[in-house]
């Protein structure tokens, strides 16, 4: 499955982790495979089902 990249960005925003934030749109393509970043997810301390569920942006 797929998801926005600035569905992560806004996560992280809104959690003030700018800085993760910038990073993540630099360096993750515009749509994220959650199977494929899931250990960059769970450094993030982002849950995959958290942001399948919720619409993208």
């Amino acid at each position: 499955m797929r998801i926005a990249r600035q569905r992560i960005v806004s996560i992280l925003r809104q959690r003030g982790q700018q800085v993760r934030a910038d990073w993540v749109e630099r360096e993750l393509p515009e749509l994220v495979d959650l199977d494929e970043h899931i250990g960059l997810l769970a450094t993030l301390r982002l849950d995959p089902a958290d942001l399948a569920e919720a619409p993208s942006p």
